[in-house]
């Protein structure tokens, strides 16, 4: 208490001043329409200023959260997508599909062989030869894990290959790339009596059982017939920017060892 009185003694004289500035300032705001109306007009700009301030830096700090709910709805909506019933499908065709939300900690797109490492592993149900898409396709497939990580490889990889068909009819071939353009991939032995047009969509065709059927691919950019005329080869644009993928999801089919325990 007593450093308070010293404290007031020593600084009377300004707040005597700081006492009778604020005294003028209220008799001159009250009494004056004028400062009162620009007074107030401040106080709302400086508080609606202040709180879109506070309001963005709690959203900023509130993305990484935000983003996390996103990847689980996501996830959720493509599982029930890979597992939904569908009359026109046959019994056979119908496996059932578990999905694991993931994010890439090391992507390599710049050799003849890539392969890019996620924060998934075995601790996750991840495993060897599970598919791996990004939320716009295709992406790779699973060739190695640890308790905390997996390494798939990736479709900008010589030795990938997969079973491709055209979204809108049954004609299949053998996808793979030519280590050239790391955009895109090459589509063989499709018949040539196939209609074929620029832009048509390839999808998987679920001869693999890695992953459902009709999950995207890419797009026809060319074609052209091969070296026995029989057959087109065809020039796809990837779905997904491989130099720029972030989150990915880890498919699981559950029937897949009760499928190949048939082949033993």
């Amino acid at each position: 208490m007593q450093r308070i009185i010293y404290f007031l003694i020593r600084n009377k004289d300004f707040i005597l001043f700081l006492s009778l500035l604020l005294i003028c300032l209220s008799i001159n705001i009250n009494y004056n329409e004028y400062n009162k109306s620009k007074f107030l007009n401040s106080s709302n700009s400086l508080f609606s200023y202040l709180y879109d301030t506070k309001f963005t830096i709690s959203k900023y700090f509130n993305l990484e959260y935000q983003n996390k709910i996103l990847t689980e709805e996501n996830r959720k909506l493509r599982l029930h997508i890979y597992n939904m019933d569908d009359k026109k499908v046959d019994d056979l065709e119908k496996i059932n599909f578990d999905v694991t939300s993931g994010s890439v900690i090391k992507n390599s797109y710049s050799f003849t062989n890539n392969f890019i490492t996620i924060d998934v592993g075995k601790k996750d149900s991840v495993e060897i030869d599970h598919g791996v898409i990004s939320s716009k396709g295709v992406v790779g497939i699973i060739d190695k894990t640890t308790s905390n990580y997996s390494r798939f490889i990736s479709v900008l990889n010589t030795n990938f290959l997969l079973n491709a068909k055209f979204k809108n009819s049954n004609y299949f071939g053998i996808l793979s790339w030519d280590g050239i353009n790391i955009n895109k991939v090459q589509l063989k032995d499709i018949p040539k009596q196939a209609n074929v047009s620029i832009g048509d969509t390839i999808v998987t065709g679920g001869n693999s059982l890695i992953f459902p059927k009709g999950i995207p691919i890419g797009y026809v950019e060319s074609y052209k017939l091969d070296n026995s005329q029989n057959y087109l080869e065809l020039e796809i644009q990837l779905a997904t920017d491989m130099a720029n993928i972030e989150k990915i999801y880890v498919l699981k089919n559950n029937n897949l060892s009760e499928i190949n325990s048939l082949d033993e």
